[in-house]
């Protein structure tokens, strides 16, 4: 497997895949219909890493097989069943998304509830003259800012790497794909 810059088309980044079968691409315990299976874990991996050391230039994915499996009926499914695969994978990371906005939406209700208790209890510890008291005051203060960090989190970089997947996902669904024999 090697993947290499395609010199027809100048910002099109070729990725070479070499197989001898057709089913070394796909899971083998997938019991799926042939143009639903999952692909091969180092496949998906490999061609998601091409994908990405590419950056934003559009890929085109090469598999090289032997004459006889181009042949295969199965053969011209391929393709299709390489864009099924990362249209779920992309469906999965926007499911993903979405619960870590509920999640966050949530997080930030509790954080802000909470925050407004410590800042009451903090006001009423203030209205005292006991240095203890003003300790206190102060520990509710930080402590309550510290509840927000898990939505402040979510909602100012934990969504980053999961939109930049589904972006990327939804580039692959899109993969141009190109079966030629093997030499």
């Amino acid at each position: 497997m090697a993947a290499n810059r395609d010199t027809d088309k100048v910002e099109t980044v070729a990725v070479e895949l070499r197989l001898d079968r057709i089913p070394r691409l796909y899971n083998s315990l997938d019991p799926s219909p042939f143009q639903e299976k999952e692909l091969e874990a180092a496949a998906d991996d490999y061609i998601v890493g091409s994908a990405e050391d590419a950056g934003g230039r559009p890929i085109r994915l090469v598999i090289m097989l032997p004459d006889q499996e181009l042949a295969r009926p199965e053969a011209k499914h391929v393709p299709a069943s390489i864009r099924h695969h990362f249209e779920l994978r992309r469906d999965s990371e926007r499911r993903l998304l979405r619960g870590m906005w509920r999640r966050g939406r949530m997080a930030l209700l509790i954080g802000v509830t909470f925050l407004a208790i410590c800042l009451f209890a903090r006001s009423l510890l203030l209205a005292s003259s006991s240095t203890a008291a003003h300790i206190v005051a102060e520990g509710l203060l930080i402590v309550g800012w510290v509840a927000m960090w898990g939505p402040l989190d979510i909602f100012l970089y934990g969504w980053w790497p999961i939109y930049g997947r589904c972006k990327l996902f939804d580039r692959l669904a899109r993969l141009e794909v190109e079966m030629r024999p093997l030499k």
